[in-house]
Order: structure tokens, then C-alpha cells, then sequence
């Protein structure tokens, strides 16, 4: 008798992780894909300033797709009515640590409650698995060491307070309804199809316009950075390996201060090192990230592949042939950096 293949919901689907995700599971499988047929991955997503059904493209008509805001009860227990889902991976998320500066407001109506919503409604329709999209934001920072699962949740930005109260609620449930979540805090993403307010993106998209790179403070900030589509793969094992009720870090153990980072990105670019400029610190910018992600590399068996460097070379080259899709989002950064 052949296997019912699992019906997925994916919310924030047309993000930047979230679409990296669908075009894994929806691509070719001789690249790595899963190829699951039509009707078997549904998409939710608000389509924000964040949301791009671009970055789907490759995948056009693979997927069901819902324009709605998972804050809107209503709206999600018809797509669950409709689809019935057997798994939901849940990404949708206001996620920019500046804009939470700027305001709160959505990222505490958005990353709570609405992760509150679909897992409320994912207990009324019996999901059987939900993985649920945390930051390793949630540990704040650490000057030496590594963060581990059971390290403490202490997070230091809005936006990653909003983050941590939906991870430990989603720890309630499970603890509360026994409910069949997965919780993973991945590192800092990068890659093509990122929107240009993160600190790659925005680079590239400056040195393309002939301008300057900000810098905050010193550049002396440590981040891990994983290659989107590691992640993805890294997820995927995740929803088909993972045990429920655990919490997995998915770091790429890569570290490098943000100076660093960004002049290995102009060195790659062929532009000048002097193309930067630092600029005044973000207010409580956290010191360092840094993961211990044995837990996924032992039990699970995932591995990134692609190094810092390997991995802004694929991004640069991407950004060089999409230039027009980069720029069309300058009016919103000015915006958002008062420029």
C-alpha cells in the first residue's frame, strides 16, 4: 500500500527562510528536493513588506497559496477546515531587531499571538506536528562559550523578547496539552532573496548604488552565519527526524565579527575595503551569538555545507543578476534608516 504523503501548511512561506524551505520540499529531487505533488504544501502568508511570491517563482503552481495574517483566527481555522493539515512549519514572523526599536507594537501582536492562534487552531484540527521557528536571539548574548538548548532564554532586543514568548509558550503547550511541537533556533540566515535590511543584503545593495556600507559601532559584533539553504535542509531534517517535545539549535559554528564579514563581502564584490563607514551603535546591540549545535549534528545527522565564504560568493553573484528586485525595495530602507 503506498504512504499518504503528509500535507505541510508552511506560514511566511514567501519570506526569505520560509520560501527557501518550500522551494526545498516543492524542487527537483536530484537536487536535493523532495518534489512533493500539488495540493500537498499550503502557503499562508501576509504578504508584508517582507513577503516576495518572487522568491517562489521556481515553484509556480506546486503550491496552494492563502493571503491572510495569522493573527486573524477566523481566516486560519478555514484554511485549516479547508486543508487539513497534518503538519504546519511555522516561520511567519516580524523579524528585524531595528524595526522592533522603532516599534514594538507589531512584533508582539504578530510573534505572539499569532503563534498562540495557529497553535490553538492546530490542537482543534489535530496537527500532528508542529515545528515551530525560534532565533537564537532568544539567549541574548555570551562573550565566551556557546549557547546549548538548556542554556537560560534572555533575550535583549523587542524583538527577540517577542521571539522568546512565543518559544517558551509553545514549551507550555507541549508541557500543558501535550501538544507535538518542535522548537528550532537557528543562527543568522543570509543568501539570495533576503530583503535588503539585514546586514548583507543592505551591504551589497549599497556598494551596487556606489555607496557606503554602515557599520555599527565598531563592526566588533559576532554573529554565526548559516547559508539559507543549509538551513532549509537543516529544518527539513528537523520535521522528518526530530523528536516532539525537543528543542534543536541549528547553527553553522562560523563565526565572524561584522567588520570582518563585511569586508570578506567587498573583497568578494572586487570593490575597494574602504567602503564602509561606521555608524552609531544600535541601542542594546547584542555582543556575540554563538551556538552548540551537537545535539542536530549527532542525533539527526545535518551538516552545513557552505562556508562564509563559498556562501556570500553564491549571494553575490545572485544579487549582481537580480539588481532590479534589490533596488526596488531602497525607498523602503531609506525610510526605515531616516535617509
Amino acid at each position: 500500500m503506498r504512504k499518504r504523503i503528509p500535507k505541510i501548511l508552511v506560514t511566511g512561506g514567501a519570506g526569505f527562510i520560509g520560501s527557501a524551505f518550500v522551494r526545498l520540499i516543492l524542487g527537483d529531487c536530484r537536487r536535493g528536493g523532495l518534489n512533493l505533488p500539488y495540493g500537498s504544501v499550503i502557503i499562508a502568508d501576509k504578504l508584508t513588506y517582507a513577503g516576495d511570491l518572487k522568491r517562489l517563482a521556481e515553484v509556480e503552481g506546486k503550491f496552494k497559496f492563502y493571503k491572510t495574517d495569522i493573527c486573524n483566527r477566523k481566516q486560519i481555522e478555514t484554511i485549516f477546515a479547508r486543508e487539513k493539515p497534518d503538519i504546519v512549519v511555522h516561520f511567519a514572523a516580524e523579524s528585524h531587531v531595528d524595526r522592533s526599536i522603532n516599534d514594538a507594537s507589531p512584533f508582539i501582536e504578530t510573534n505572539i499571538k499569532g503563534t498562540q492562534i495557529l497553535m490553538d487552531t492546530s490542537r482543534k484540527f489535530g496537527v500532528k506536528k508542529f515545528i515551530f521557528i525560534s532565533t537564537d536571539e532568544v539567549y541574548g548574548e555570551i562573550a565566551n562559550g556557546k549557547f546549548d538548548e538548556n542554556s537560560p532564554v534572555k533575550p535583549n532586543s523587542p524583538y527577540a523578547a517577542s521571539k522568546a514568548a512565543a518559544d517558551l509558550l509553545a514549551q507550555s503547550y507541549i508541557r500543558t496539552y501535550k501538544f507535538p511541537a518542535i522548537i528550532i533556533r537557528p543562527s543568522n540566515n543570509y543568501g539570495p532573496w533576503q530583503y535588503p535590511e539585514k546586514l548583507i543584503p543592505l551591504a551589497i545593495l549599497k556598494i551596487i548604488g556606489c555607496g557606503k556600507v554602515p557599520v555599527y559601532g565598531k563592526g566588533l559584533n559576532v554573529r554565526e552565519w548559516l547559508y539559507v539553504d543549509d538551513c532549509a535542509r537543516g529544518i527539513l531534517a528537523v520535521m522528518n527526524k526530530g523528536a516532539t517535545g525537543q528543542i534543536y539549535n541549528l547553527g553553522s559554528a562560523c563565526e565572524s565579527k561584522n567588520i570582518d564579514t563585511v569586508k570578506l563581502l567587498l573583497r568578494t564584490l572586487g570593490v575597494s575595503q574602504d567602503r564602509f563607514e561606521f555608524v552609531k551603535d544600535r541601542l542594546g546591540h547584542d555582543i556575540r551569538y554563538s551556538l552548540d549545535s551537537k545535539k542536530l549534528y549527532q542525533k539527526l545527522g545535518w551538516r552545513p555545507i557552505v562556508k562564509l565564504a563559498q556562501g556570500l560568493k553564491f549571494t553575490v553573484d545572485w544579487s549582481l543578476k537580480h539588481q532590479g528586485w534589490l533596488k526596488s525595495k531602497l525607498g523602503d530602507i531609506n525610510k526605515l534608516y531616516n535617509k
